[in-house]
């Protein structure tokens, strides 16, 4: 059986992805936006307030095992306009972030790695830092 783990997103979360899918309506992005939006059509929305602390949200940085080696990565999920060079920092468009987000703690998913016709898995280790859980609530 290969399901996806539940997710949670703050409505704030919601609000802006959505807002960001709206500016970014175009062909070249049409394959992220999709699988983002039925990332979102999925999810449990909950005030940023409500969150709990072991979910992602964005601008959390999160370890993560990844592959079958279960090579441990550590980054922020931005939106598009925080990306950096410093391979620090997951776009919420990138098919690794889109998957990311709402996850919690022990969750296990499949993604599409860029470029190829293969799944990768993920699982969240750890969250450092969540926005919520620091009581930031307009990052």
């Amino acid at each position: 059986m290969n399901t996806k783990p539940e997710i949670i997103i703050s409505s704030l979360d919601l609000y802006r992805i959505y807002d960001l899918i709206e500016l970014l309506s175009k062909p070249a992005l049409h394959l992220s936006l999709n699988e983002l939006e039925k990332e979102l059509m999925r999810c449990d929305v909950v005030d940023p307030k409500e969150i709990p602390p072991t979910v992602v949200t964005m601008n959390s940085k999160v370890i993560v095992e990844v592959g079958a080696m279960q090579k441990k990565l550590e980054f922020t999920l931005v939106y598009p306009d925080d990306m950096e060079n410093s391979g620090n920092t997951v776009s919420i468009l990138a098919p690794v972030g889109t998957a990311l987000l709402g996850l919690s703690i022990g969750d296990t998913i499949k993604y599409s790695k860029p470029g190829e016709n293969a799944l990768e898995e993920m699982s969240v280790v750890d969250i450092i830092y969540q926005p919520e859980r620091a009581g930031d609530y307009m990052n």
